[in-house]
């Protein structure tokens, strides 16, 4: 049994509780009980606009957003609100729980005590899932949140692109389409850290990954 809390939102997501029940989560829609915290939420796909408040609210909890139709415009849509994954409510449930297993697995693998992991004035507490820059708080979705884990937890030194492919996205096969999406998540770790003005700190070293320091890595390759 998963005992794994899933708030579901919109009608698609609704429908899905009966099979979620089955597989062992416990379901709730809004509002959602007093002292009751989700472990991630299920969106339908007229209820993007929520995602900023679902952040405010719970923090960097796995959120996956029905998307309608399996298009290259429906993905990019799904990245850009801010949801960590996107689900096809016309596949049926099987693909989406699949999706939803691996995301829960994710964050509690990251969800265990820990000293704060730091580097200049930026501040991750494991504990709480907390991230700050300086005395601002970084809202980051779940899949943000682990690939900063990662940089952090390899502080000064390049993370290839295949070990984030395996610890962040559990994928074994590298491809062009998948470094792309690396990507294009550093990119919004990027702007997420930065967006107050503060120094880089994720630096991309060419043909080689990624190095999260306070000072830019004396190499030649570095940007």
């Amino acid at each position: 049994m998963n005992y794994s809390h899933i708030l579901l939102l919109g009608p698609e997501a609704e429908a899905l509780a009966p099979r979620l029940e089955a597989s062992g989560y416990s379901c709730c829609r809004e509002p959602v009980p007093a002292g009751a915290t989700p472990d991630a939420v299920l969106l339908s796909s007229g209820d993007s606009g929520r995602i900023a408040s679902l952040r405010e609210q719970w923090g960097p909890i796995p959120v996956l957003l029905d998307v309608g139709d399996d298009t290259v415009e429906a993905r990019v849509h799904c990245l850009s609100s801010g949801a960590d994954d996107f689900w096809l409510s016309s596949l049926g449930p099987s693909d989406l729980l699949m999706r939803l297993r691996l995301h829960l697995d994710l964050t509690s693998s990251a969800n265990v005590p820990a000293q704060l992991l730091q580097v200049g004035d930026l501040v991750l507490n494991p504990s709480t899932r907390q991230v700050k820059r300086g005395a601002r708080l970084v809202g980051l979705t779940a899949r943000e949140y682990q690939l900063l884990l990662l940089l952090l937890e390899r502080k000064g030194t390049v993370v290839s692109r295949e070990l984030i492919l395996r610890q962040v996205w559990n994928d074994e096969q590298a491809s062009n389409s998948s470094s792309n999406v690396i990507e294009v998540y550093v990119r919004y770790l990027r702007q997420k850290l930065e967006e107050g003005g503060e120094r880089r700190l994720i630096h991309t070293i060419r043909g080689q990954g990624y190095c999260l320091s306070e000072r830019l890595p004396q190499l030649e390759t570095c940007e």
